[in-house]
């Protein structure tokens, strides 16, 4: 897969079939549409995402920030990452993926311009699709009533995405957040069309899980990650395209740390190698209970012990 980020001067020569979006999660809406763009392979264009980077909410939100030290901070939450949206990208087919600067003169870009200059003389798009909801250009003043008019002139085709509807609502990357922030991995696993996951590179901890007997491998999680609340969670872990049970604790550790981190720690069930530095996924399958604070390592262990065993049900061990 291509990739052309953090410049505005580009030109691609191959005739292009693009969707339109921010692409959060990459959820079963995004998937719906992404299949337009996909199909059009077949008729020799390369199937293409135009999206903003960063986002149009973090940046209009940094715009507002009264100092740079308040632009650093704001951080909206985000179901994929950059690196993990691209990886999704390629997995699903994509060829082109272009990360468009999101800076002031592109907030004042006029819509007819931005659709001239940028999809037509830039993208050359050939295909046009997108969420009927579409906007763009100046204050969004862009829509695909636009988009159709100026298409005979610009020759390219258009095609407006109607909403997917799941649990009687519109599939939305703010709806399946509303699911994970109450921990209902399970309903945001449907919307997603995967299970929902943190990754990250394994890192030295403090040990202690092994010298109470178990032993864990921990994670930072990525700051602008979509976590849900803290607790235990029935987990799936991936590592060199293998998969294993774990059970994962997100949280501060309450019991032994106020450091007032928030870590990400996995026990792996029936697993015993060394993976430092190694990169790996928990998908999150199911919440077990909330995090607690206890009186001390020996009651912390005993309530280790039923929830390993708990897990060991949840999966159905022989």
């Amino acid at each position: 897969m291509r990739i052309i980020s953090g410049t505005t001067q580009f030109n691609i020569e191959d005739k292009t079939a693009v969707a339109i979006g921010k692409f959060d999660g990459v959820h079963m809406g995004h998937q719906k549409l992404l299949k337009h763009i996909l199909d059009k392979k077949d008729q020799g264009m390369k199937a293409t995402i135009f999206t903003f980077d960063p986002p149009p909410a973090v940046f209009f939100s940094q715009l507002m920030a009264k100092n740079e030290n308040e632009k650093k901070d704001i951080i909206l939450s985000q179901l994929l990452t950059k690196d993990e949206k691209r990886r999704k990208f390629e997995e699903l087919g994509v060829d082109i993926l272009v990360e468009f600067p999101m800076n002031t003169e592109t907030a004042r870009t006029a819509p007819e311009d931005f659709v001239r200059k940028i999809l037509h003389e830039q993208m050359n798009a050939a295909y046009l699709a997108a969420g009927d909801d579409l906007s763009y250009g100046y204050k969004g003043r862009g829509d695909f009533a636009l988009l159709n008019k100026l298409a005979p002139e610009l020759g390219y085709r258009t095609h407006a995405i109607k909403k997917l509807q799941m649990f009687g609502r519109n599939v939305s990357s703010s709806f399946i957040k509303e699911e994970i922030l109450q921990a209902e991995m399970e309903r945001a696993s449907e919307l997603l069309g995967e299970h929902y996951y943190v990754g990250g590179f394994v890192e030295h901890g403090k040990k202690l899980g092994r010298t109470i007997g178990f032993p864990t491998v921990n994670l930072l999680p990525p700051s602008e990650k979509c976590l849900p609340p803290f607790g235990v969670y029935f987990s799936e872990v991936r590592i060199d395209g293998r998969k294993y049970h774990g059970m994962t604790n997100i949280g501060l550790r309450p019991t032994v740390s106020d450091s007032g981190q928030v870590s990400v720690e996995t026990y792996i069930y029936d697993f015993d190698e060394d993976i430092y530095g190694k990169y790996l996924e928990i998908a999150l399958l199911t919440f077990h209970r909330k995090e607690q604070k206890f009186s001390g390592v020996e009651a912390l262990k005993g309530q280790l012990r039923l929830d390993l065993d708990a897990g060991r049900n949840f999966f159905d061990y022989e």
